[in-house]
């Protein structure tokens, strides 16, 4: 683990996995989520020739907290850990909740990032044109809408459940099990996915649920950028099953970015993008040239 330390003197957590010669890959972890969260085997990455490099956001794990965090931050956050590590270009790839702090390096780092992935993206709130909950879990939907109502409320309502999730993450997910498509009920039953998703809550809520909920928070705000502002080539990657973020986020984006690839996986659910990461990996360490 590394500590990198920011200009305005803030404490990020940082953990890289696999090859330290191959390509850098910032890995944009979901919310709630850590720097542990879910990724290929170390001999996977090697054989990819990536270096994966993954950090606590501020709030979650070992991070400070950057109060009134809003998506655009993510930008300045990684260009100073890739600093630190000496490095001047790389790729990003975010999950789910990590896909807009994926889009906003790609977006405000245009001389820096070479390639981005987009895996189960969610799309602006202010979106033009989309139903943003449209076909959403009603969880989400009522997760979402509390915190549009601002952070006392969004308060009341997370932080029991991060409570929960600290006092026994293997019984408190921060998801309804028994409301997930048939796919992602397989991946989740795998042992080696279930107990490294279970050893990311805890990391990621280990202290407080800061994290999460300035997460929520900034994706019901406004980002402060416009995804099409995005001109490296963009994986994005969608199962079409999904109904944690619906796959007409991702559709919305494709039409957004004007670089962008959009692969919508059937039968896939939310957490298909787990499996999905390996392949993308591949992608991401590619020459730029070489086709989706």
């Amino acid at each position: 683990m590394t500590i990198v330390r920011t200009d305005d003197g803030r404490v990020l957590s940082v953990k890289e996995w696999g090859d330290r010669r191959g390509r850098p890959v910032f890995f944009l972890h979901g919310s709630p989520g850590s720097k542990m969260g879910p990724r290929p085997r170390p001999l996977r990455l090697h054989s990819l020739n990536i270096r994966l490099i993954s950090y606590d956001r501020p709030g979650y794990g070992d991070s400070d907290r950057l109060r009134g965090r809003r998506v655009a931050h993510a930008a300045d956050d990684v260009a100073a850990i890739a600093d630190a590590l000496g490095i001047d270009r790389f790729a990003v790839a975010g999950r789910s909740g990590g896909t807009p702090h994926a889009m906003a390096c790609a977006a405000l780092l245009p001389h820096r990032v070479t390639k981005a992935a987009l895996l189960a993206p969610l799309a602006p709130r202010d979106a033009e044109g989309l139903d943003w909950y449209a076909d959403m879990d009603p969880a989400n939907v009522a997760a979402f809408s509390v915190a549009e109502r601002g952070i006392e409320a969004f308060e009341r309502v997370i932080g029991p459940r991060a409570d929960a999730i600290r006092a026994d993450p293997v019984a408190h997910l921060p998801f309804a099990v028994e409301d997930l498509h048939a796919s992602d009920l397989r991946v989740v039953s795998n042992d080696a996915i279930r107990q490294m998703l279970t050893s990311n809550f805890s990391e990621a809520l280990k202290r407080s649920p800061a994290g999460w909920i300035d997460d929520v928070l900034s994706f019901v705000a406004s980002w402060t950028f416009d995804p099409a502002r995005i001109r490296v080539p963009t994986l994005i990657w969608h199962g079409d099953r999904d109904s944690l973020v619906p796959p007409h986020h991702a559709r919305w984006l494709a039409r957004r970015i004007e670089t962008a690839t959009l692969r919508v996986q059937g039968e896939a659910g939310h957490f298909g993008a787990v499996e999905a990461l390996p392949d993308v990996l591949h992608w991401l360490g590619s020459g730029p040239e070489e086709p989706v």
